[in-house]
């Protein structure tokens, strides 16, 4: 677990100087961009895991509903995995313009629908 060691604005920017663990950094697998920074103190949306299949051994990690608003996923979804000494922390990635993509998409068809209707 890392630690904010000082930080100062620079025009529209906050600067941060941290401190890491080696481990930490090698999980960077040597990215320096697009960078998130992120606590588990803050992740305050409690959810559930659905167990499925022979002794419960397949595991999906439910979205929260108020989470969920235009989410359509159809694209695979990336994840990643960081080990503390007492928790493991999943971080999921999707791809955000595929939703948007989908409302254009929904919203051309139900265009077409209304027009069929019409005539």
């Amino acid at each position: 677990m890392g630690s904010i060691i000082s930080s100062r604005r620079e025009d529209e920017k906050v600067i941060i100087e941290t401190e890491l663990n080696y481990e930490e950094l090698v999980q960077l697998k040597g990215e320096i961009d697009n960078i998130h920074v992120f606590s588990e103190k803050i992740a305050d949306l409690k959810t559930n895991i659905s167990r499925r299949g022979k002794n419960e051994a397949t595991k999906y990690f439910l979205i929260p509903r108020s989470l969920r608003k235009d989410l359509q996923i159809y694209e695979p979804v990336s994840c990643q995995r960081i080990d503390t000494p007492s928790k493991a922390i999943f971080i999921y990635v999707v791809n955000k313009n595929d939703f948007q993509e989908i409302k254009k998409i929904k919203h051309t068809v139900n265009l077409a629908r209304e027009k069929e209707i019409e005539a």
